[in-house]
């Protein structure tokens, strides 16, 4: 498993250096001047000029890129375009308000999913197998952003039972962090935690069907040892592989949920980089979400081997 995981990790090099260049390319290839952003209104050619000689900006494509991979192999992402600050700095004050977001969202899918396709999976065809099933669906149906707005004016708004905008950080206590994170949270997770517990749902009902499931009834097990113990384990391979895919896809949904719960994280800053073409704030984003994703690709392949013994084999 080691030895596997090692090589997962030298794969993972060549993927992050072709992402980087694929995304500088991109960028390069945006509408607009970045020089032309950065001067402000009604420049001048000499002032334009000036700051693409500053940026270097006249370099070709790969002489830029070539210097940026330079520096990043040395833990210098840069500075920005915009204000000058270090690209490192200024992604490491947002790591950690999109992190504890997806955090709390993923503890939610944890706990929320499997025990609500558990729940469907013990009487099929139960009302409670049908109303969680209606329920994932229309979970998976509603845009993330659509049901922040939702909390926000309900819970939020109306009730004031929890805070509507805003980041506390845990530094200040557990109380002010998580209740600043729990609406956000369940918008971002709501999508994530209907899918898990569907999948589970589905892998339970092929896998109760089984040979060895009913070799262990035969032999008299409790009904929680045979399904938690025996059937739950043998169908967490598929759902692990959701929660792998899910996870990626919450760093990415943290873009709208961020902006509807007013979070000063990974999200927004993308957003505002991309608008002022901050080309080295999304490098730097882009390695860092990137390294993250594979990391938890990986972790995902190696619990592969827990659930599934013809893996490790």
């Amino acid at each position: 498993m080691l030895r596997f995981a090692a090589r997962r990790l030298l794969m993972a090099i060549p993927l992050l250096l072709v992402v980087s260049f694929v995304v500088f390319v991109l960028i390069d290839l945006a509408p607009g001047d970045p020089a032309v952003t950065l001067a402000g209104e009604n420049p001048t050619p000499a002032q334009v000029e000036q700051i693409r000689e500053q940026l270097r900006l006249d370099d070709s494509l790969p002489e830029r890129y070539a210097s940026w991979l330079a520096h990043a192999v040395q833990g210098d992402l840069g500075q920005s375009f915009v204000n000058g600050q270090s690209v490192a700095e200024m992604v490491g004050d947002r790591l950690s308000v999109t992190m504890s977001l997806v955090l709390v969202a993923m503890i939610l899918t944890l706990v929320i999913g499997p025990l609500a396709g558990l729940a469907a999976a013990a009487r099929p065809g139960a009302w409670v197998d049908r109303v969680i099933t209606a329920l994932a669906s229309a979970a998976i149906a509603v845009p993330p952003f659509w049901l922040g707005l939702i909390l926000v004016v309900v819970l939020a708004v109306n009730l004031g039972w929890l805070p509507a905008l805003g980041y506390e950080p845990l530094a200040d206590g557990f109380g002010p962090w998580i209740s600043h994170l729990i609406l956000p949270a369940i918008a971002l997770a709501m999508l994530p935690m209907a899918e898990v517990a569907l999948q589970l749902k589905t892998s339970l009902a092929d896998v109760l069907g089984r040979d060895y499931i009913l070799n262990a009834e035969a032999k008299g097990l409790s009904v929680t040892q045979v399904r938690i113990k025996h059937a739950a384990k043998n169908a967490a391979v598929p759902v692990v592989t959701v929660l792998g895919s899910r996870f990626a896809q919450m760093i990415g949904g943290t873009v709208a949920i961020e902006t509807v719960f007013g979070l000063a994280g990974l999200g927004t800053l993308a957003v505002n980089s991309v608008l002022g073409r901050d080309i080295p704030v999304l490098l730097g984003l882009v390695v860092l979400t990137t390294a993250i994703v594979l990391v938890v690709n990986l972790l995902v392949d190696i619990s592969y081997g827990y659930f599934n013994p013809k893996v490790r084999a």
